[in-house]
């Protein structure tokens, strides 16, 4: 919308500077919102960050207060959840509300009605008493032939302006700030018969273009709501004859009004609530609205409005602080995740249709249209009385002359967004209600508001997602404990068989064998005995028989020796006997330490049961410290509540306001830094190895954490060399090979990105085929995000001299310019920077003789990109781009490619307009060195 040309509303503060929306700021522009393409929890929740709404906004223009809401029943149940001692210190739960203030002024359009019939006719020899000038947002009154007044608003319209033009220039701005969380107020006011009812409740049935600004709100609302977390209510009430009355249920014609005495928010709590999921039930609403609005025919109109129309919407959105993951300090796969915060904005488009004012004589009421017509202009009264306090600054504004006033509280000096469009018609018989018009559409841009967003933290649902997450978590760990128990039971009682076996076994054994020996010994030892009987008695016999007295003879020398031998064998048999004996014992040793050992094996798996007791324990304790972090968060909200309501003078809440934004500055630093010590921590007390080991893990959650971990390890320098030692390097490529997850591929690449940075690092990824795998991953991925850490890794690449042949015959150059299919800026930008890294190489490589001819670029077909982007709108894109353009034109082999391909002329641009002095004094010093170029020039007659 056009800024305010009035000079007496020239230092007014605009609100079409800043408005927050969600995390980022919005400007004036107030583009046309794009529907949501997915349902999914991630995409339909909207995220925000209070903190950064307040520290972007350095110049005060954003204020924001932190109010605490809750009632003091539940309490001690707080307290036991958090710990923190006497029940004073909580007087109530909570749910957190962040309001967000802007100062908006009231903005002021004008409509001009055609002509009618009866103008036509009354009308045909006088001009229009109204002169239009659009182009400079202002109007003239004329009082006569030679003389008028000038006046100027936000916007002016035509007798031919279309109802879409009106409705994106008045409504459109304040339905956006609506679905931003802001409460909005569109209002159309003017002279019965000007054209009100046309512009804002116009159905369209007959014609779809004749929509007014009623339907084609709804229609933007039901567009950018997600119908699984967002919801919208319509109420559609009438001020008839002081008297707010429901137009949905006509029984119910004494609607009371109700203020919060806190917050000053005004609200019916006796009005009918449809919610609201399509169009056509939204269209079927108001044709029953309608049908109950009191109309009466007068001589200014055939269907004049006897009513004020009031249309409320009501809009619910849910959207998403912020995401923590806390990874568990043990080296197995399981993980802990936080939730963020659910927020839930509210907000209130109120869209009025107020009856036309008129006088007696010219409408020729008279009767019960009398005393409506009088009703209509008191209440028409006290909103100009209200309009004209809060325009001059006066202490006292008259809110409560009229219910009018008491409705529109918000909407003028109030907290909402207002746009109000005046309606005037062009006869001159009704110059002076047109002048009056007029006056009050002037005061009404003097009037500014405060504009208030509110966001509030429903502590209830996250309590009651994290006791879903924690029963999940005790009932896994009680399936893992059974399962380890049966486990360890089974290889025990396996264990236990298997010994009793080899000892049964063993036993048998070393009792046969031991039998067996004993009736062999036995054996033996009888024959010995027997063949001795046979030698004594054969020696007796030899003795007796000779009678000589002669020795004995050579049988009997022989049969000794026998017997020495038998006996000596019978020795060695025994030795033998006794050494098996011997190995049968050792034998039966060696397997009671088996049986040891399988005593060993149910110890340590006893030892396993016991670590994964204690990892259990460690979960519920970090359990319970999220549980008092999260109470501990609603105690120090409690606790600014307090200072908030203690604060009496605005001085106060201005110092209160400063020392917030320093609380959010220093959370900001502290989460930062947290974050880092978290991953140090990590990295200390598991460990690299076993961190890049869970790289292989077949849990798809622990892979990605994993990988994460990898990552953000590698964004710093001193951890590079370590993670490459380790088969860090290795173990990421093989990850952008094996794994088609876009997560695992994305943060993958990030990593090696990260590494690339390192000279050293470098030429270890080309050795590995890591550009290879760049390539193959940039050829599959859509994802913006993965595109471009695939591109940054190649970028860093490309800036090493070394690997230029190299990178080139791999695919590195092709795969950059297949990136910028994507087209998204922050993948360009890296493309952009790959190029100029590659360009500003080749220069050197040209410049030192180790490379000859045209430039690998030129020849892989880049040279028509790099011009096409040369003077693109994103500073480093067209910063990177133009830098390539002045190293690729240091060498002559380039020139004439350069020129066929309208190079040149970006030469020539940068050298006059480049907002870099370094780049442009390269593209002087390039033109001026090129006989080429100059020769070109010449003949162009262009002068650089």
């Amino acid at each position: 919308m056009a800024s305010n040309r009035n000079g007496a509303q020239r230092g007014s503060a605009k609100f079409d500077r800043l408005v927050p929306a969600g995390p980022n700021f919005r400007t004036a522009s107030f583009k046309p919102r794009v529907p949501p393409t997915s349902h999914s929890p991630g995409s339909a929740l909207r995220r925000s960050s209070p903190a950064s709404l307040a520290a972007r906004n350095g110049d005060g223009a954003l204020t924001s207060k932190l109010l605490l809401k809750g009632g003091q029943g539940r309490k001690e149940k707080l307290l036991k959840l958090v710990n923190v001692g006497s029940a004073e210190k909580l007087p109530c739960t909570a749910n957190l509300v962040y309001e967000y203030w802007v100062p908006g002024r009231v903005r002021v359009a004008v409509r001009l009605r055609p002509r009618n019939a009866e103008e036509m006719v009354a009308d045909a020899d006088f001009a229009d008493c109204v002169e239009l000038q659009p182009e400079f947002k202002r109007l003239k009154l004329r009082k006569n032939n030679w003389d008028s007044d000038t006046y100027e608003f936000d916007e002016v319209f035509t007798e031919s302006a279309s109802q879409k033009r009106v409705y994106e220039v008045v409504a459109k701005p304040v339905v956006e700030s609506v679905l931003d969380g802001y409460n909005g107020t569109v209002m159309a006011y003017g002279q019965t018969g000007t054209g009100k009812t046309f512009t804002v409740g116009q159905l369209g049935e007959d014609d779809y273009s004749s929509r007014g600004i009623m339907v084609r709100s709804m229609e933007d609302i039901l567009a950018d709501l997600c119908p699984d977390t967002d919801s919208v209510t319509v109420s559609y009430l009438q001020l008839y004859m002081e008297t707010i009355q429901d137009l949905l249920n006509p029984a119910n014609d004494n609607i009371p009004i109700v203020e919060d005495p806190r917050s000053g928010d005004v609200s019916l709590p006796g009005a009918t609530l449809v919610e609201i999921r399509d169009q056509q039930s939204f269209l079927e609403l108001l044709r029953v609205g309608e049908a109950h609005r009191f109309a009466a025919n007068t001589k200014l109109n055939t269907e004049s409005s006897r009513s004020h129309a009031i249309l409320m919407v009501h809009v619910k959105r849910s959207v998403l602080e912020g995401e923590v993951i806390a990874h568990s300090e043990n080296d197995d796969a399981s993980h802990l995740t936080k939730p963020s915060k659910p927020l839930v904005r509210k907000s209130k488009l109120v869209v009025v249709d107020l009856a036309g004012s008129e006088r007696i004589h010219k409408s020729g009421s008279e009767g019960h249209t009398l005393e409506e017509a009088k009703s209509i202009n008191l209440s028409l009264s006290a909103l100009g009385k209200c309009i004209n306090a809060l325009a001059e600054n006066s202490a006292h504004v008259p809110i409560r002359d009229s219910k009018l006033t008491r409705l529109l509280r918000d909407s003028f000096g109030g907290t909402a967004r207002t746009s109000l469009i005046v309606t005037i018609g062009p006869s001159p018989r009704h110059r002076g209600e047109t002048s009056s018009t007029i006056l009050f559409g002037q005061r009404a841009m003097k009037v500014e508001n405060m504009l208030k967003i509110k966001e509030e933290f429903d502590y209830k649902s996250l309590s009651r997602r994290l006791e879903v997450q924690l029963d999940k978590l005790i009932a896994e760990n009680e399936r893992q404990l059974k399962s380890f128990e049966a486990e360890v039971d089974k290889i025990n009682l396996e264990a236990q068989s298997r010994v009793v076996d080899v000892e049964r076994n063993f036993a048998d054994a070393l009792e046969k064998e031991r039998l067996k020996c004993q009736l062999e010994y036995m054996d033996l030892v009888k024959q010995l005995e027997h063949k001795l009987v046979l030698s004594q008695e054969r020696h007796e016999c030899n003795g007796f028989g000779d009678g000589h007295g002669e020795g004995p003879g050579p049988s009997s020398a022989d049969e000794v020796a026998e017997i020495k031998r038998l006996l000596e064998n019978e020795i060695n048999r025994r030795k033998a006997a006794e050494e098996e004996v011997e190995y049968l014992k050792s034998q039966l040793g060696k397997y009671s330490q088996t049986e040891a050992g399988g005593d060993a094996e149910i110890l340590n798996l006893r030892n396993i049961l016991e670590d994964e007791a204690r990892q259990k324990k460690k979960l519920e304790e970090e359990i319970i410290i999220l549980r008092s972090q999260l109470l501990q968060s609603n105690y120090e909200a409690d606790q600014m509540r307090r200072c908030l309501e203690g604060g009496g003078s605005g001085a106060a809440f201005s110092a209160m306001d400063s020392s917030m934004s320093q609380v959010r500055h220093s959370q900001l630093r502290d989460t930062e830094n947290g974050q880092k010590a978290s991953v140090a921590t990590l990295f200390e007390q598991v460990g690299l190895q076993k961190i890049l080991t869970l790289l292989e893990s077949e849990d798809p959650s622990v892979r990605i954490h994993a990988v994460k971990v990898v990552a953000n390890l590698a964004a710093e320098e001193v951890n590079q060399k370590r993670i490459v030692e380790a088969g860090g390097l290795s173990s990421l490529l093989t990850l952008l090979r094996r794994y088609e997850d876009e997560t695992v591929r994305r943060v993958a690449a990030g990593a090696i990105a990260n590494l690339a940075m390192n000279e050293a690092n470098q030429e270890l990824i080309m050795a590995e085929g890591g550009i290879t795998l760049l390539s193959l991953t940039a050829s599959d991925a859509e994802d913006p995000q993965t595109l471009r850490m695939v591109a940054g890794a190649i970028a860093n690449l490309c800036g090493n001299d070394k690997l230029l042949m190299k990178l080139r015959s791999q695919g590195g150059i092709k795969a950059l310019l297949g990136i910028v299919r994507c087209g998204h800026p922050d993948v360009l930008s890296q493309v952009a920077r790959g190029i100029a890294n590659f360009a500003k190489c080749e220069s050197r490589a040209s410049t030192q003789g180790i490379k000859s001819g045209r430039s690998f670029l030129v020849e892989d077909g880049a040279l028509p990109w790099i011009v096409q982007n040369a003077n693109n709108e994103a500073p480093p894109i067209r910063r990177h781009i133009e830098l390539a353009l002045c190293h690729l034109a240091q060498h002559e082999v380039n020139a004439k490619d350069m020129i066929s391909g309208g190079a040149l002329w970006e030469l020539v641009r940068i050298s006059r307009d480049c907002s870099r002095e370094d780049i442009r004094n390269l593209a002087r010093r390039t033109l001026n060195s090129s006989p080429t170029f100059k020769s070109e020039l010449r003949r162009l007659r262009i002068e650089y």
